[in-house]
């Protein structure tokens, strides 16, 4: 019998390494999916459609939201992001772990949705690494990161609505803390007993 896979939600300020996290976790970890979201933004250089998102514009989004495609939606810095309910689901009735690489708007929906989901928030060891690693990115200019510098006080305000809680200052050390929250939930009681059910048969026959 195959246990059902666990839900995750990532949430972090922008620049605070959420992408690079989730990209090295997958890698780490078999049975392991990032979605892909749906967005209306405009392809930054180096994405590509279907790998990085679903690059769409807004009235094939709202066509899709209308016909109740997404687990969560939301609009960020003008643009509309979502994510496809219908893969999610189908990944996780197979047994797979998911992960939503989410701002906490959406995080907050999925929970609600999903309460079993486990969301996970991450953050910047200073304001001052934030704000380096924002610049260096060379892609946004002085307008653009101000704004995103502004806004990223609110979204850290909600780490609170985490269940577990990083902080991305050694690259690798984060990583570790990902994989633990990973190996954790796959060794819950309430997981292993369907995993292991011949297993656990035998032991109590």
């Amino acid at each position: 019998m195959i246990a059902n896979g666990t839900l995750y939600t990532v949430s972090a300020p922008s620049g605070a390494g959420k992408t690079s996290l989730v990209n090295a976790l997958i890698d780490q970890c078999s049975g392991l999916k990032v979605s892909v979201s749906h967005t209306t933004r405009p392809v930054r250089p180096g994405e590509i459609d279907g790998v990085n998102y679903h690059f769409t514009n807004e009235d094939e989004f709202t066509t899709m939201l209308d016909r109740g495609d997404f687990l969560e939606h939301a609009r960020v810095f003008g643009n509309l992001y979502g994510t496809s309910q219908p893969w999610v689901e189908a990944q996780l009735n197979q047994g797979d772990d998911v992960i939503l690489e989410i701002d906490w708007q959406g995080a907050q929906q999925v929970k609600e949705l999903l309460p079993n989901t486990r969301a996970i928030f991450i953050l910047p060891p200073s304001r001052d690494t934030l704000l380096e690693r924002l610049t260096s990115r060379g892609q946004d200019d002085a307008e653009i990161i101000n704004k995103r510098m502004a806004e990223a006080v609110e979204e850290m305000s909600h780490y609170i609505e985490g269940d577990f809680l990083v902080v991305n200052d050694d690259f690798q050390q984060t990583l570790a803390e990902l994989e633990a929250i990973v190996t954790s939930a796959r060794l819950a009681t309430t997981r292993q007993k369907t995993a292991l059910t011949g297993l656990l048969k035998d032991l109590l026959r």
